[in-house]
């Protein structure tokens, strides 16, 4: 299955993960008000084309190589993928309520994240395996 990509820049491609049961990350960002949409999305561009974010406020660490996209309370949790050179997956997002992420949606993102690694699969895997690839977010028309 095909991953869904919310912006290609010079350095990542950022990437919603793919799961069995649909795209969790898609969904979340598709519901949002477009004023926060545009905000994740200046923060994906940000990282797709100089290859990093250095403001705590919009980019942090959650551990053993699991990241986030921050904007206001909206988190985006993320990975480097190991398989893909400059491919970032995004594994979904969540409304943050507490100071720290909750250890719940830590974990929701790596579960996330290992389905789609079996759903979306790695480049040189094995015959009958899927090889992933990506297909870009369609703009919605005025």
């Amino acid at each position: 299955m095909a991953r869904r990509v919310a912006y290609k820049g010079s350095k990542f491609t950022i990437a919603f993960a793919q799961t069995g049961s649909g795209c969790p990350a898609g969904k979340f960002f598709d519901a949002l008000e477009d004023s926060d949409k545009a905000k994740l999305m200046a923060l994906f561009r940000l990282l797709g084309d100089q290859g990093r974010i250095s403001n705590p406020e919009k980019f942090g660490s959650l551990g053993d190589g699991l990241y986030e996209f921050k904007s206001f309370q909206i988190r985006m949790p993320f990975a480097y993928a190991r398989h893909e050179r400059g491919l970032v997956i995004i594994s979904h997002g969540f409304i943050k309520k507490r100071d720290k992420a909750p250890k719940e949606e830590i974990e929701r993102a790596r579960r996330i994240l290992e389905e789609d690694e079996r759903v979306a699969g790695a480049p040189g895997q094995s015959a009958g395996q899927q090889t992933s690839r990506v297909v870009p977010i369609r703009k919605k028309k005025p």
